[in-house]
C-alpha cells in the first residue's frame, strides 16, 4: 500500500503513478498545505463581507462574467456550476486516470492559492482513501479553463449524484458510496465549485501515467532491439561508444550503452564476428541508438513539463494572501500539456515504427537468412506471418493518431474563450499510441525469441539471454501453427507490467 503526503510542490511522476494504480493507496494533506489553504480562504471570506467583485464568486462564469450574483445565491451558484458543467459524453475514463485526477486536484489546491476551505479538500482525500472511483465520461473537454467537464463529473459524485466504483470494481450509486464512507454529500460554498473544476487534471493525469510507462518502454525497446540483432546475427559495431561520443545526445548515448550491455557475452555475436560477408546492418538495427535515443530525449523533455504541471496552481482567479489580492489569469490553459502530449505521441509512434521494421526483417526469409516466417514447415504452417500484419496495422494507426491535436482550436462560451488547447484530445490519443507501441514491441520480442531458437546451441548475451527466457516463460517455441493472439497478449502483459525489464536488469544490471 502506497502512502502520499501532498503539499502542492513535491509530487513526483512515479509517486503519482503508484497511487493511481494501487486501489489501497492513501493520501493526506501536509500540515503546510492546510495552513496555506486557511490563509487564502480567510481572504475570500473577508472579500465576501465587503461585497467585492470576484470572478466566479460574486459573478457568473464565462460569458456571464458581467452578471452580479446576490449574496444569498452564492452557494447555489457553485452547485449550479457543477451540475451545468457535468455535460460529458463517451465511455468512462479508466480508473487509474480518475484516481490520478483526484490526487492532482488535491495537490493543486494544497498550494493554497485557490481560496477553498481545507475541509472541502479533506473531503476529496477521504473519498479517495475510501477506495471510490467516480465514473467520469471521457469526452467533452476542449482543454482550456482546464478539463471542466471531467472535473465537474468527478465533484458531482461527492455531492451525491452519479455513480462510482469501489475497490473491487463494483458499480454503485454515489449516495450509497457516501453512506458507506460515512460522509454527508459535499456542500460547496463561495469559490469552491470553481476551485474544484478549473484545472488541467485530466490531461495531466494521462500525461503523467503515459510518461511513466513510456520511459520504461524506452528501455524495453532497447531490449527488443538487442534480441532482434541476435536473431538476425547482426553486429554490435554500430553501438561502439566512440561513435556516439561524437554526437553526444543523452538518449543516444544511453541507448547505445544499453545495447552493448545487453549483448555482452553473446556466443551468437562471436560466431560471425569474422568471415561475415555483410559489411553493415540495415538502419532499423544500425541506427537504433539514434532513433531510440531521440524518442527517449523527447520523453525526458515531456517528463520535465509534466513535473512542473503536477505541482502547479492552475485555478482562476488565484488568491495571493501576502498581497491580499485576487488576480484573474489563465493558468488553466492546457497548451503546455497539449504540446507535450503531441510530442510524446510522435516519439512513441516512432519507437513502434522502427520496431515493426525489425519484426518484418526477421520474418522475411530474403533478408533474415532464417526460415521464412520463422516456421520449420512453411506452407503447411504460416508461422509468424500474421503477427507482422498486426504490428503493421498498429503502426499505421499510430501514424494517424500522431497528427497533433494542439494545432486545432475552436471558440467556446460565445467567443470569450476564443482559443482552446485540445490537450485532453492530445493526451487521450497519446495513451492509445502508447498501448499500440507496447503491443508492437511485444510482437518484436516474441519474433526475436523465435529467431534466436534457430541459432541453438549458440547462446545470447547476458541481457538478451534473460530477455529470451522471459519471453519463453510465457510463450513456448512455435513449432506448429497456433492461435497467436494468446501469445501476443501474454508477451504484451510482461511488457506493460515491466516484467521483461525487471528480468533483464536482474541479470545484466540496471539499464540507462
Amino acid at each position: 500500500m502506497s502512502s502520499l503526503s501532498l503539499s502542492g510542490s513535491s509530487l513526483t511522476i512515479p509517486a503519482l503513478y503508484a497511487a493511481a494504480n494501487d486501489p489501497a493507496a492513501v493520501i493526506a494533506l501536509a500540515p503546510s498545505a492546510v495552513k496555506a489553504m486557511k490563509r487564502s480562504r480567510r481572504l475570500v471570506e473577508e472579500w465576501l463581507e465587503r461585497d467585492e467583485v470576484i470572478y466566479g464568486v460574486t459573478t457568473g462564469f464565462g460569458e456571464f462574467a458581467n452578471v452580479r450574483i446576490p449574496f444569498d445565491k452564492i452557494e447555489l451558484l457553485q452547485s449550479n456550476l457543477i451540475k451545468s458543467h457535468a455535460a460529458g459524453a463517451g465511455d468512462p475514463l479508466p480508473p487509474d486516470v480518475v484516481r490520478a485526477m483526484m490526487v492532482l486536484r488535491v495537490n493543486a489546491l494544497a498550494k493554497g492559492f485557490s481560496g477553498i476551505r481545507p475541509e472541502t479538500v479533506q473531503f476529496i482525500v477521504r473519498f479517495f482513501n475510501a477506495g471510490f472511483v467516480p465514473v467520469v465520461p471521457s469526452k467533452g473537454s476542449v482543454g482550456s479553463s482546464g478539463d471542466l467537464v471531467q472535473l465537474a463529473h468527478l465533484v458531482l459524485t461527492m455531492m451525491g449524484y452519479g455513480q462510482v466504483t469501489d475497490r473491487t470494481g463494483k458499480l454503485l450509486s454515489s449516495r450509497a458510496a457516501l453512506k458507506r464512507a460515512r460522509l454527508a454529500p459535499l456542500r460547496l460554498t463561495a469559490k469552491e465549485g470553481l476551485a474544484l473544476i478549473n484545472g488541467t487534471q485530466m490531461m495531466t493525469a494521462y500525461a503523467a501515467l503515459i510518461i511513466h510507462e513510456g520511459l520504461q518502454l524506452m528501455k524495453t525497446a532497447d531490449i527488443a532491439c538487442a534480441l532482434s540483432v541476435e536473431a538476425l546475427k547482426g553486429t554490435d559495431t554500430a553501438f561502439d561508444e566512440r561513435i556516439h561520443r561524437l554526437r553526444p545526445y543523452p538518449g543516444q548515448l544511453a541507448s547505445a550503452r544499453n545495447l552493448r550491455r545487453l549483448m555482452k557475452g553473446s556466443e551468437i555475436r562471436e560466431s560471425h564476428r569474422h568471415n561475415d560477408d555483410r559489411v553493415q546492418d540495415a538502419y532499423s538495427l544500425r541506427c537504433a541508438p539514434q532513433v531510440h535515443g531521440a524518442s527517449r530525449d523527447a520523453l525526458t523533455y515531456v517528463a520535465d513539463k509534466v513535473t512542473v504541471e503536477i505541482n502547479s496552481a492552475n485555478d482562476n482567479p488565484l488568491i495571493f494572501p501576502d498581497e491580499k489580492e485576487h488576480l484573474e489569469g489563465g493558468n488553466f490553459h492546457g497548451q503546455p500539456m497539449a504540446l507535450a502530449m503531441d510530442f510524446a505521441g510522435i516519439a512513441l509512434a516512432e519507437l513502434a515504427n522502427i520496431s515493426e521494421r525489425r519484426t518484418e526483417r526477421m520474418v522475411n526469409g530474403a533478408l533474415s537468412r532464417l526460415p521464412r516466417f520463422l516456421t520449420k514447415n512453411g506452407g503447411l504452417n504460416s508461422g509468424l506471418m500474421i503477427a507482422q500484419y498486426t504490428a503493421a496495422s498498429l503502426v499505421s494507426e499510430n501514424k494517424v493518431l500522431a497528427h497533433p491535436a494542439s494545432v486545432d482550436s475552436i471558440p467556446t462560451s460565445a467567443n470569450q474563450e476564443d482559443h482552446n488547447s485540445m490537450g485532453s484530445i492530445a493526451a487521450q490519443k497519446c495513451r492509445r499510441i502508447l498501448r499500440n507501441a507496447q503491443t508492437v514491441l511485444a510482437i518484436e520480442l516474441m519474433t526475436a525469441a523465435q529467431g534466436v531458437d534457430f541459432h541453438a546451441p549458440l547462446r545470447c548475451g547476458t541481457g538478451t539471454g534473460a530477455a529470451y527466457r522471459a519471453v519463453r516463460a510465457v510463450v513456448p517455441f512455435l513449432d506448429h501453427d497456433r492461435i497467436l493472439h494468446d501469445d501476443i497478449r501474454a508477451v504484451n502483459r510482461i511488457v506493460r507490467s515491466g516484467g521483461v525489464l525487471r528480468t533483464v536488469e536482474r541479470a545484466a544490471g540496471r539499464l540507462a
